[in-house]
């Protein structure tokens, strides 16, 4: 995996974000946080990104709203989408607007390690 690459977390819940920086820091995992879709796309605009977690229910433009407008910008990202409702329906239609895979929250931590592995692995077959 390119090192110059990281990982960005976009989550309003300021809480979760704490925990998932401890999560990426003790895995050596590079990354930046966003609270929303703004600050994501200003993060995407000046420093290079391979894979994106994002939460699907935040305020403005939702977790698939913004997916959408980043991949705009970079096509061949990939998004990992993060819903809080106990229900695959958000990630499914993630799924099939382009997104990576989903996970549900509460996070199972091992599982998410694992799909970041192999969605940098896939964007790495991009590049």
């Amino acid at each position: 995996m390119p090192e110059n690459k990281k990982l960005l977390l976009v989550d309003d819940e300021v809480d979760f974000r704490t925990i998932m920086s401890k999560f990426f820091s003790r895995r050596r995992i590079g990354f930046e946080l966003a609270g929303g879709c703004m600050e994501a796309l200003d993060w995407l605009s000046r420093d290079d990104f391979d894979v994106v977690i994002m939460d699907v229910s935040m305020p403005g433009l939702d977790g698939l709203e913004c997916m959408a407008e980043m991949k705009k910008v970079k096509p061949d990202l990939e998004v990992i989408i993060l819903t809080g409702h106990a229900s695959i329906n958000a990630g499914l239609i993630g799924m099939r607007k382009g997104a990576f895979d989903y996970c549900l929250k509460p996070v199972d931590f091992d599982e998410l390690f694992e799909k970041i592995i192999l969605a940098r692995e896939k964007a790495a077959g991009k590049g």
